[in-house]
């Protein structure tokens, strides 16, 4: 069966992917250290209600990361956003704006019947808890969870679909949804690579910092010629899983022109993470970042031929011809 996901499209933001979006200046993908989600734009319902219930009983799968049974809602649901914490985490506190990694299950209130799950695939979501990047009844429900938590949460229509429900999952306009997640990380615009430093000793090529502070790392690119061919070499080597030519990573990165030195795109600059999906950027980072651990700073430095050629983006300070140098923080994966 088709693994269905009830997270919406983003666009990611930066010069790398294949459609050279540009800088993201809205206020959705801006880092924020506030535990509790801001309201809603004007086009959106009022914040809900936090309260205690009710809510369905989890019947087995009780344990963090195990897959939940939840029973058929009891009764009519709440109008309001129903949210009860049935394993308290010990983590770092996910704030708005943060990336969460978790594993859940959705079902629909009235008949229990599951619309999705990650846990039968163990690829866990990763989602944006940011207006406009994921349902808003999960943004309230998640923001100001510690990673390590469970959380059981029932939302009215209102904060899921809306009054058109959604026809591809069989959601109708007047179902409540409930959801059971387990909250395995979260990433914020200060996350950085976890690893060790490794030695940079190739001769002729751009060296980076190891400072893993949240601020963006130096890069001294060398008086010499730019290499004709793709360099892809760790700075800090993380412990996570490989990435795969066509996973979606969540990303802190920098990038510099290899003549100039001078800076043309940047997480750091932002204030803000992106995700997006190997099979959507250049050639040169697709090539370079598979294959390497999640956790890792990695080096790559693109050649034109993996790059944009004789064609960049428009507006981004990048020249006709010229060999890019990122250093890109792998910070997760799905």
């Amino acid at each position: 069966m088709r693994r269905r996901s009830l997270i919406l499209a983003a666009v990611p933001a930066g010069l790398v992917t294949l459609s050279a979006c540009g800088d993201d200046k809205s206020d959705s993908s801006k880092a924020s250290d506030k535990a509790s989600p801001s309201a809603s734009g004007p086009s959106a319902p009022p914040p809900p209600k936090i309260v205690d219930g009710p809510l369905p009983a989890i019947t087995a799968g009780v344990k963090f990361g195990e897959k939940p049974t939840v029973a058929k809602g009891p009764g009519k649901p709440s109008d309001q956003l129903a949210v009860r914490t049935a394993i308290a985490g010990s983590g770092k506190t996910v704030a708005e704006n943060d990336y969460i990694q978790a594993d859940y299950l959705a079902q629909v209130w009235d008949t229990a019947r599951v619309l999705t799950n990650t846990y039968d695939h163990k690829v866990p979501l990763l989602t944006q808890l940011a207006q406009g990047s994921t349902l808003e009844g999960w943004r309230y429900a998640l923001t100001g969870k510690k990673v390590g938590s469970r959380v059981e949460f029932a939302v009215p229509p209102a904060w899921a679909f809306g009054k058109q429900g959604n026809p591809q999952l069989e959601v109708k306009g007047t179902d409540t949804l409930v959801f059971v997640f387990d909250i395995k990380d979260s990433f914020g615009a200060k996350s950085s690579a976890k690893g060790k430093d490794v030695p940079q000793d190739t001769a002729g090529v751009p060296k980076v910092g190891t400072n893993t502070d949240g601020k963006a790392p130096s890069i001294d690119v060398p008086k010499t010629k730019a290499p004709a061919k793709l360099v892809s070499e760790y700075v800090i080597e993380g412990d996570g899983p490989v990435v795969g030519a066509a996973d979606t990573v969540l990303v802190q990165y920098k990038g510099v022109l290899w003549d100039t030195g001078k800076e043309f795109d940047s997480t750091y600059g932002r204030g803000a993470l992106t995700s997006f999906s190997l099979q959507q950027v250049v050639k040169g980072w697709a090539q370079g970042l598979t294959g390497k651990k999640v956790g890792s700073r990695v080096l790559v430095v693109v050649p034109p031929s993996l790059g944009y050629g004789d064609k960049p983006p428009s507006g981004s300070g990048i020249e006709k011809d010229s060999t890019m140098v990122f250093s890109v923080d792998l910070l997760a994966k799905m």
